[in-house]
């Protein structure tokens, strides 16, 4: 092995000198890297905290059955022909009653802001856009959704249209549509396709089945 002279100077490789090269402002490769070696240890770090926080917390109760829950009011729906008594934020829509405490998924949540009509119920035989309502202002009313008007084997009218017709693509709006066309022949609307477009204008179809959709309305209007 030669030592090198007392007053030499080793020069660096290349592989150093671009490590040691300015990434951004006063940052090196070199910096970095280092910095991210760091950030990839802390992140794959077990949560020590978190577990020991989790280790002496007390366990969750459950309210009992009956018991009022802080923030909620009693209500009873009647959907589909059956009293529902509920606990709920006055603030919940009825869409999200009907979806998260009825387990009624049929009824589709869109744009949540009353322009699509996915989530189109009928309360006391009018439609209604489901996310526009609270759920506690419907005390007494009958509600009923897509579930309650027909059934596989015991389709409704409109329902058997819209499948002799082909009147969906996706399928989401469908329910919403069916409602609405429903509701349709109890309100006073025109004969020709044109009126009858008119009529459902608040119910928005992204695949634009909208031809068949009108055949289906006229098919099930006809026959009824």
């Amino acid at each position: 092995m030669t030592d090198h002279p007392k007053n030499s100077r080793v020069e660096p490789d290349a592989k150093t000198e671009q490590l040691d090269q300015p990434l951004f402002g006063p940052v090196t490769r070199r910096s970095f890297l280092g910095q991210l070696g760091a950030a990839g240890v802390a992140a794959s770090a077990p949560p020590i905290l978190a577990v020991a926080e989790t280790a002496i917390a007390e366990p969750a109760s459950t309210p009992a059955a009956g018991v009022s829950i802080s923030g909620t009011v009693p209500i009873t729906l009647n959907v589909n022909g059956k009293d529902h008594a509920l606990q709920l934020d006055p603030r919940t829509t009825l869409l999200d009653s009907l979806r998260e405490n009825l387990n009624l998924p049929g009824t589709k949540k869109g744009c949540d802001h009353g322009q699509c009509g996915a989530c189109t119920v009928h309360v006391n035989g009018r439609r209604v856009n489901s996310c526009l309502t609270f759920a506690v202002m419907h005390a007494g009313d009958k509600i009923t959704t897509i579930e309650g008007l027909g059934e596989p084997g015991k389709l409704h009218p409109m329902q058997a249209a819209f499948v002799e017709y082909d009147a969906y693509q996706c399928g989401y709006c469908t329910s919403g549509q069916i409602m609405s066309a429903v509701a349709l022949a109890h309100e006073p609307c025109g004969p020709t396709d044109d009126d009858v477009k008119h009529a459902m204008y608040g119910n928005i179809c992204r695949c634009g089945a909208y031809p068949n959709i009108v055949a289906a309305v006229q098919h099930a209007r006809k026959q009824a």
